[in-house]
């Protein structure tokens, strides 16, 4: 281990910009961007399942308020949503003095927030194109069989929109991803926050962004390969059967 670490520092010897200090930050931002956009998917991921549901229900009274909540939530943009609960919520009357203060004070939180909330209801139009689409034939299948609605929901209609709403939703990770470089505005130290130190103590756009960019090309080269691995394996079916 010490001999890495000794080739490390005699390969960045004569580098006056990539240091092991200032790749630090870099990995310090890759940390946080990672973790950031990690919960956040799957926070939403959990959220826009039972949404996605009622969103597609025949009653007005249950659709309605989830089509107002995905209409404001994709209709304006992350950066504002950002501030709004970022910078709004020391408005609220008594937040300071309840147990979540200690949490919404640090700026991860509100971010984590934000970014769940913008990609709940991305996620829940997505899963709820993917129900409307379910082929009247499976449905009529599992009623033949006797299934409930709830149980159908559950073993046929859920998996068979899971399916189809894989390449949609593949592509607002990657959305989330890149959507995740406006977390520096409200001081996290993620990946573009990482560039912006480096860019500010030496003056180097071109190497620190450039930097920040390829990093940002590995993740989403590494997302797209393992959705493509996922449509493989749970598309199968439809692919061209060859003799």
């Amino acid at each position: 281990m010490l001999d890495i670490s000794a080739w490390f520092n005699d390969l960045l010897a004569g580098n006056l910009i990539f240091t092991p200090t200032t790749l630090g930050y870099y990995w310090e931002g890759l940390v946080t961007t990672t973790q950031l956009v990690f919960l956040s998917l799957i926070a939403g991921l959990v959220l826009a399942v039972p949404l996605a549901i009622m969103r597609s229900s025949k009653h007005k009274w249950i659709s309605l308020p989830i089509y107002f909540y995905t209409y404001v939530f994709r209709g304006t943009p992350l950066l504002i949503q950002l501030y709004i609960i970022y910078y709004g919520v020391v408005f609220i009357d008594g937040i300071q003095e309840t147990f979540l203060w200690p949490l919404l004070r640090e700026a991860f939180y509100p971010a984590l927030l934000a970014f769940t909330l913008n990609t709940a209801a991305y996620t829940t139009e997505i899963f709820r194109g993917a129900i409307k689409t379910t082929s009247k034939g499976e449905i009529e299948a599992a009623r033949a069989y006797g299934m409930s609605d709830s149980l159908m929901m559950r073993r046929i209609i859920l998996p068979s929109a899971f399916r189809r709403a894989l390449p949609a939703y593949g592509n607002e990770v990657i959305f989330m991803l890149h959507a995740s470089a406006i977390a520096s505005v409200v001081t996290l130290m993620d990946l573009t926050g990482a560039a912006r130190f480096v860019y500010a103590r030496f003056y180097a756009p071109f190497e620190a962004f450039l930097f920040v960019a390829a990093i940002y090309l590995c993740l989403t080269f590494a997302i797209l390969y393992f959705f493509r691995f996922l449509e493989k394996k749970l598309l199968a079916h439809l692919r061209p059967q060859t003799n």
